[in-house]
Formats: structure tokens, C-alpha cells, sequence
């Protein structure tokens, strides 16, 4: 099966596309380093050209009020090409509870993406993922201040990049789900707690100080970022941390 992973260089992308071609498939790697440019356009029929199975991995260069722009213009190109190719299954990957935080700029135009694919011309998948693991280093230097880190108390399900790729490759290679598929890690952690434990295990003396209108999360109410009926992968994060 040929796929095109578009955004295939990243965190995710690149791992993807390894799970893909080790499993036998000849998946195919686009970016703006191989000259792909989703918002422009620039190279997108190449990339999705005799692909049965397109991947969307490309993210917004920013988290902010500019990233729905980002998410239209892409989607918008690449669902284009994807119908005129004869594209029979489109993936993107999500957030798990990205309907429930319309707070966020970032999170409201995820949700955009999502109603493009839906409305769209080709069958589709939407994987939503909990927090990575990867990201908590990023979520903490946000709040870092000298010796300290403030975090809110907020429910956290980290998940691995090695697991998210590897459900990622799972549904792109199956029939279409034309709905969500969620996966989330093992545990749920307040986030401060998480921090907590982060610092800890990496020998960092700082403190974390639980402070509920500190960084991005400060936005989300309860538990809407996890979900105990996901699919759930097998890391855990103090082995992802050893």
C-alpha cells in the first residue's frame, strides 16, 4: 500500500512512516524540506499522487489566534489533491477532549481540521491522542521562573510518541473509521504532580508550585483531557522517564 505522510519528518511523522515500511507498506515522507507547502500548495498533488492512503501530520507553526488560517489553507489543499488522485482514506491526528476547551485558539482550530475532514469529498479517520510525554519539558519551561515551576492541578493522561505512531500507523493502514478513534497513556497525573515527578527523577531542584492560572492549561476545566475508555498504550511514564 502506498501512503503519503505528510509532515513525515517530525516527532511523529517519522515514526510513522518507519512503523509503515517496516510493516511492508512504501510509505513516503513529504514536508517543507522535501518541498511540499500544505498552505501554498506548492508540491501537494506530487506528494498524494497514486497514494491510496493520505496522513496529515503538519501542525501550525503557532499555537495562537493565526492557527486556524494554517489549518483551512492546508486542509483545504490537501483534501483538493486527495479527491483528484483518488485518495480512499485521509488521517489526521487530534487531542483528545479538543471539543471541550474552546478557550483555546489552538484547540479550536484542531476542532476546525476535524470538521474539514468530515466534510470532505474522501473516507477519514481522526485519531485524538492525549498529552505527549514529549511535551512536558516544553509545558513546564512556559511556567519556569528561577527556581520555581508553576503548574495547574490539571488531569493529565501522557501518552508516548512511539505509541501515538504506532496507532496512527495501525488506523491508516485499516478500513476507514469515518469517526475518532482515542488513545491515551496508561495513568492519569494532575500536571503539577507531574511535574513533580519530572523534576524528581531528572535530579532538578526546582519547585513546582501548583498555581491554577498558570500556562496553557490553566484553560482546561476538569477532566476533559483524558479519557479512561481510550485505547490504551502500554507506556507508562516513569518508564518513558528511566
Amino acid at each position: 500500500m502506498k501512503i503519503a505522510v505528510i509532515g513525515g519528518t517530525g516527532l511523529i511523522g517519522s515514526q510513522v512512516v518507519e512503523n509503515l515500511n517496516a510493516a511492508g507498506h512504501r510509505a513516503v515522507p513529504h514536508s517543507l524540506s522535501t518541498g511540499v507547502d500544505v498552505v501554498a500548495g506548492e508540491g501537494v498533488d506530487r506528494a498524494v499522487q497514486g497514494a491510496e492512503v493520505v496522513v496529515n501530520l503538519t501542525n501550525s507553526p503557532t499555537f495562537d489566534d493565526a492557527s486556524p488560517a494554517f489549518f483551512q489553507a492546508s486542509m483545504d489543499n490537501l483534501l483538493a489533491a486527495a479527491r483528484q488522485a483518488g485518495t480512499e482514506h485521509f488521517v489526521i491526528l487530534s487531542i483528545v477532549g479538543v471539543d471541550r476547551v474552546p478557550e483555546l485558539d489552538y484547540y479550536r482550530a484542531k476542532l476546525l481540521q476535524e470538521e474539514l475532514l468530515r466534510r470532505g469529498p474522501v473516507p477519514y479517520s481522526i485519531v485524538r491522542a492525549t498529552q505527549f510525554m514529549e511535551f512536558m519539558e516544553a509545558a513546564m519551561s512556559w511556567t519556569a521562573d528561577g527556581d520555581s515551576v508553576r503548574l495547574p492541578a490539571t488531569p493529565i493522561q501522557p501518552i508516548a510518541a512511539k505509541d501515538v505512531a504506532a496507532a496512527v500507523a495501525d488506523v491508516a493502514v485499516g478500513a476507514p473509521l469515518n469517526g475518532i478513534r482515542n488513545i491515551g497513556g496508561p495513568d492519569v497525573f494532575p500536571l503539577d504532580e507531574l511535574g513533580r515527578l519530572t523534576l524528581s527523577r531528572k535530579g532538578d531542584g526546582r519547585t513546582v508550585v501548583t498555581d491554577p492560572t498558570a500556562g496553557m492549561f490553566a484553560a482546561v476545566k476538569g477532566d476533559v483531557l483524558t479519557d479512561k475508555e481510550a485505547h490504551l498504550a502500554p507506556t507508562r511514564y516513569t518508564d518513558w522517564l528511566a
